[in-house]
């Protein structure tokens, strides 16, 4: 396995011109969010990336039934910091969430991957220490136990509780499985206090929801 470690960039420094990745996923700055990589036209997009700003944009398709789908208007630049190659032509990667950007414009290009021109400066925020005021933890945390119960899922509370607000709260839009349109408010939510809040409200609407079938949560 590569790795590369960097000091966070400048908003100067960043790359106007990127690929992007149309994936329903979600990346959020200082997440990390691993991935398998094996159609030929993202394969040569990170080998680009590779030998040129080891970044690319992650963004979800608001239609991805589409052959060519359309963006939403905001997505997240990562920079790749680990990679591996499998025997079998596939790529092992992780990103690493440096900043959200904004889509001023989608190019012409003959490469089999899209770019995009990206503009960040509604995001500058971003690349700063994020502040973790006016968020409900104990809300959060309530939210979360009768969530996890639900879904019979115990082991992880005590880490859970040691991480810090921003990892808890950005590990968890991340990795929940809310749908496209959710994930993309999550992504947009101006502050991590707002996230946070939003966050919440999504746990808990799935719970209820969940308590109001008498199921397992999905």
């Amino acid at each position: 396995m590569t790795a590369c470690v960097q000091s966070a960039p400048s908003l100067e420094s960043l790359p106007r011109v990127i690929p992007v990745f149309p994936l329903p996923a979600l990346l959020l700055p200082r997440g990390r969010l691993p991935l398998n990589i094996f159609e030929p036209r993202y394969l040569a997009m990170i080998d680009d990336a590779l030998r040129h700003s080891r970044v690319i944009g992650m963004i979800q398709p608001s239609d991805p039934d589409l052959k060519v789908p359309p963006l939403y208007p905001v997505g997240c630049l990562g920079r790749l910091t680990e990679w591996r190659e499998t025997g079998d032509g596939r790529l092992h990667i992780t990103l690493t969430g440096l900043i959200r950007f904004r889509v001023a414009a989608e190019l012409q290009t003959t490469t089999p991957y899209r770019q995009v021109e990206a503009a960040y400066d509604t995001f500058a925020g971003d690349l700063e220490t994020c502040c973790e005021q006016g968020i409900d933890r104990n809300r959060l945390g309530q939210s979360l136990k009768t969530y996890f119960k639900q879904r019979k899922i115990d082991d992880y509370w005590e880490s859970i509780e040691q991480v810090s607000c921003e990892v808890l709260v950005n590990s968890l839009s991340m990795i929940c499985p809310f749908d496209i349109a959710e994930k993309q408010a999550l992504l947009e939510a101006p502050a991590l206090a707002d996230r946070a809040e939003l966050l919440t409200a999504l746990i808990e609407m799935a719970a209820a929801q969940n308590g109001s079938h008498g199921g397992t949560l999905q």
